[in-house]
């Protein structure tokens, strides 16, 4: 069936970058787009007009949040050494557990990869927090995520996180390190199962990723076989990195070297390479570290990093900063990785701090943003057929509505988006053209239902976090309103 979509306007491609059109139309059959532009000469089987609106490429989410986001609960609420985010040495002498059961876990991505859909994201690397988990992922689990994302229809590239260790509070309130490697190794082996069983599946739509949790929990071993694996089946590596000054700080004293000089040296350091977040490392003022060295480890080679802005400007971090990166030729694309799973969110926290750390407002644009959500994503990912709206490409397609009265006065739709929008004016999406969300709804999604789920499972992992804090605290000790209870008058 040939399909025509009519909007407005329409965000095509011209080879060289986006472009605009005015009463635009972008014409599709099977997954694979035909026309962009006006006055298809052809015949279509269908026409879909969605009046007021911008259709534009599906957004790429190279950190998607795949979790009921416990990132949020930082807020306000203390360190998180204190709030059991972090294991106490008491907790692993317990034998940690899983806080989920097994349907818990498969309810979190359905319920995330169905927020993500929602909010115009059609290709996700999903990232879920580790703390609540006996140890890491693994293939079965992965097994029943990839069957969520093949039946909701998103495009994901997936594989089970592995860790070799992980951080811990001592009982003198300093951080310590377990080590389980050959956990980590089995781990590994467990994820290059699910990328040779499950890469290509659901037409496609899953992809094999290689995803060790974070630099400062591998051992070099882990991550040298982590790099032979990717360069065996050509498959992307996920990484985060650069996150934080303590694990610049213990990458130094462990292996002798900064974390993009292990990289560097373990052979990860690569175009498959994608690194969120990318901020702390040699020269920044806040690291032990004043040389340049790993700037010029960045600039000379083709990794891509994940600008993921709102999850850092919420505990006072940022990039600095997205125009010197972007001027350095260093490939950027765009996470969530918190709550919202909103990308234009992020577009908009995004350009507000970078000019507020370059000072002025010509070194990063809204298109610099647009472009990190689409293009930069289809990047790292080494696709040339994602992230844009051209005849050839994956009909990967998203409309956003312009009616809403929150926008203000209209004046050109990707401002207005950016500026006042949010993820939920998408209001269709298509995914290697099937229609995976029309009128705002996700296929036959229950969403009064999935909200509901939502809200007791995360109150079962907010119950959880006193048995992994520090001196386990009761849990009005770790999360506090806003302004306090007025018990007095029936407060709760």
């Amino acid at each position: 069936m040939r399909t025509c979509l009519k909007a407005s306007y329409v965000i095509g491609f011209n080879g060289a970058g986006h472009e605009l059109w005015q009463n635009g139309e972008v014409v599709f059959s099977g997954d694979r787009i035909e026309f962009v532009g006006r006055n298809f000469p052809g015949a279509v089987d269908r026409t879909v007009d969605y009046g007021h609106a911008l259709i534009c490429p599906g957004l790429i989410d190279l950190d998607a949040l795949g979790d009921l986001d416990s990132t949020v609960l930082t807020l306000d609420n203390g360190n998180r050494l204190e709030m059991g985010r972090m294991w106490s040495e008491e907790y692993l002498e317990r034998g940690p557990w899983e806080t989920y059961t097994e349907e818990e876990e498969r309810f979190k991505y359905r319920y995330a990869f169905t927020q993500l859909i929602r909010n115009g994201i059609t290709t996700a690397l999903p990232i879920t927090s580790m703390y609540y988990r006996q140890w890491a992922e693994h293939y079965q689990e992965f097994a029943n995520v990839a069957e969520i994302a093949i039946e909701l229809g998103i495009r994901a590239y997936i594989g089970p996180a592995y860790m070799s260790g992980i951080s811990y509070v001592r009982r003198d309130r300093s951080l310590g390190q377990f080590w389980d490697e050959a956990r980590g190794l089995a781990g590994l082996d467990e994820a290059l199962r699910f990328c040779r069983d499950f890469d290509g599946s659901g037409n496609g739509l899953i992809r094999g990723l290689l995803a060790p949790d974070r630099i400062e929990t591998c051992t070099p071993a882990l991550l040298e076989r982590t790099a032979a694996a990717s360069a065996e089946l050509n498959a992307p590596v996920r990484l985060h990195c650069c996150q934080s000054v303590y694990e610049f700080e213990m990458v130094k004293r462990l292996r002798n070297t900064t974390p993009l000089g292990w990289l560097e040296r373990t052979g990860l350091l690569n175009a498959r390479a994608i690194l969120p977040h990318g901020i702390y490392f040699s020269g920044h003022p806040q690291v032990s570290d004043p040389s340049a060295d790993d700037w010029q480890r960045l600039t000379a080679s083709e990794v891509s990093l994940v600008h993921c802005p709102a999850v850092f400007a919420r505990s006072g971090g940022a990039l600095n900063s997205f125009g010197r990166y972007r001027a350095a030729g260093i490939n950027l694309g765009l996470g969530t990785d918190t709550w919202p799973p909103d990308l234009l969110h992020n577009m908009q926290i995004g350009l507000y701090i970078a000019r507020v750390l370059e000072g002025d407002s010509t070194q990063t644009s809204t298109a610099d943003m647009f472009n990190a959500a689409t293009l930069g994503g289809a990047k790292a990912l080494g696709r040339d057929d994602l992230g844009r709206l051209s005849a050839g490409a994956l009909a990967d397609i998203v409309v956003f509505d312009l009616k809403g009265a929150h926008l203000g006065p209209f004046f050109e739709p990707l401002k207005n988006l950016i500026l006042a929008g949010r993820g939920s004016d998408c209001r269709a999406s298509y995914i290697g053209g099937r229609c995976v969300m029309e009128d705002f709804q996700v296929g036959a999604t229950d969403s009064a239902a999935l909200q509901a789920q939502a809200d007791r499972q995360f109150a079962k992992l907010m119950a959880s976090h006193p048995s992994r804090a520090f001196g386990q605290p009761p849990l009005e000790r770790i999360f506090h309103p806003v302004f306090p209870w007025a018990e007095a008058a029936g407060g709760c």
